[in-house]
């Protein structure tokens, strides 16, 4: 790995540790072939199997749950391969190097370069799965990454640029193309390298997101997840039912793309809560409400000790029924969302606030107070026949994404049937405080030379440009 020992990385500075990383990065760019698409997108395919390959995708999720105690197993080899499977669909099809794009009526020609050594702060959610996501991402620009960890998943993130660097080498590539910050890692050493790198891309804690923008560096940041769903009056209620707990459910909801609340309008408000008990859900009772509440915040904060738990584990600390430890997850009626109903936050468990609307315009606005208590530009979905009210939620409301009739955690991030970029970090906008409104891909790590050269004028007429307006105005 980084061949950096505690004895060393205690011996020096965060900024001589990061130093001596970001040199050993550098050199590594230079020896790297990457005017050359063919072997840069060999490196990249090095990196994907390097977590693809099912034996390393296994271990990998064994060891991120048993390194934070968030998720489970199967979800995470899920997402150790799917999204790599789909990334790589992506950025194979890309070129990132050279010659980009040609418009010869416009007189331009673009090149493609490296942006230069990113900073990679991953968050322990997805030990494995971010930091290969971003490095793929990286390398096929050209670029180092080095991987700052959450200290959570050191292990499972440390043990997952081990084998990447080893298929790079394998392969031919410089391995320190990637590297990983050595133990112990903390905000002084995580902070050194958002400071001594050329970009940082930061997924996690809001925290580590608003110390990247004020790092000095150009950042990419993305936003809070509290996703929340509509089920709309003309909605295929089993359908949205079974995607809504497939996607819920997934990695016990860790992923910031599951549905943290679901709004249910009046006229099928009965029979959707029916179709989510067919599909797995548990619907708590009054008393097992106040329980919930005060079995996920602690003094305001999540009680680490229940997020990302399986449901018979939340249920018996939570101190529900048998019946409820057997579930799949857990519905939880509220009403009018805002700041002093924690419900109405992201909550990192199989707990669904269900709120009831008397239509699809009540169910809007009941959306929109949600995402201004956690969420605002992240995404929303609904399930419906009607595409007039999916238009309007796109149209209306401060998010970058609106999913119509899918499984939020499985389209979000992209997928096979959507036409967004396969991705572990999505992009909100200014709405978050982002600079990005998109899905990250890789032409976040590339800089562009633009060839310009002469065409023939194009410049209209003063009456062509001020005519309408001198029209209704006058000079």
């Amino acid at each position: 790995m980084n061949e950096l020992s505690r004895k060393d990385a205690t011996a020096e500075t965060p900024a001589e540790i990061v130093a001596a990383l970001v040199a050993r990065g550098r050199a590594a760019m230079d020896a790297f072939d990457n005017h050359d698409q063919a072997r840069i997108d060999e490196a990249v395919t090095a990196l994907a199997w390097s977590i693809y390959e099912p034996g390393r995708a296994q271990e990998l999720a064994e060891l991120a749950v048993a390194d934070t105690g968030l998720g489970n197993v199967p979800s995470k080899v899920i997402k150790n391969t799917r999204k790599t499977f789909g990334t790589l669909r992506d950025l194979l099809r890309a070129r990132t190097t050279g010659i980009i794009e040609e418009l010869p009526e416009k007189g331009l020609v673009k090149y493609a370069k490296p942006v230069g050594v990113v900073a990679a702060v991953c968050p322990s959610t997805n030990p494995a799965a971010t930091p290969v996501n971003k490095a793929m991402m990286a390398v096929k620009g050209g670029n180092a990454v080095i991987v700052a960890p959450s200290p959570a998943g050191y292990a499972t993130t440390a043990r997952t640029v081990e084998f990447m660097r080893a298929e790079l080498r394998r392969s031919g590539h410089p391995e320190d193309l990637v590297q990983v910050l050595p133990s112990p890692v903390s905000k002084d050493l995580t902070q050194a390298l958002m400071e001594g790198s050329d970009l940082v891309v930061c997924t996690g804690s809001q925290n580590n997101v608003r110390r990247a923008y004020s790092s000095g560096t150009v950042a990419i940041g993305v936003g809070a997840g509290n996703v929340p769903v509509i089920i709309d009056a003309s909605a295929d209620l089993d359908d949205a039912a079974q995607k809504i707990c497939a996607s819920k459910i997934f990695d016990n909801a860790t992923s910031c793309s599951s549905e943290n609340s679901v709004t249910i309008v009046d006229s099928v408000y009965d029979d959707a809560i029916a179709a989510l008990q067919r599909a797995g859900g548990y619907l708590a009772s009054p008393d097992e409400k106040g329980k919930i509440v005060d079995t996920l915040w602690v003094k305001g904060h999540l009680n680490r000790h229940v997020i990302a738990k399986d449901p018979d584990v939340f249920a018996q600390v939570a101190g529900l029924s048998e019946e409820a430890g057997r579930s799949k997850f857990f519905l939880v009626e509220d009403d009018a969302p805002g700041p002093d109903k924690p419900l109405a936050d992201e909550k990192l468990s199989l707990v669904l606030t269900v709120y009831r609307a008397k239509d699809f315009a009540d169910a809007k606005e009941t959306v929109r107070k949600i995402l201004n208590v956690r969420g605002i530009g992240h995404s929303v979905g609904i399930h419906t026949a009607d595409m007039d009210h999916a238009r309007d939620l796109a149209e209306d409301l401060d998010v970058v994404r609106v999913l119509v009739n899918q499984a939020h955690t499985f389209g979000n991030g992209g997928s096979f049937d959507n036409g967004l970029n396969f991705t572990l970090s999505m992009g909100c906008g200014t709405w978050a405080g982002n600079s990005i409104s998109e899905n990250l891909n890789y032409r976040h790590f590339i800089n562009v030379t633009h060839l310009v050269t002469t065409i023939p004028e194009d410049k209209p007429g003063e009456e062509d440009l001020f005519g309408p307006y001198w029209t209704k105005y006058g000079k």
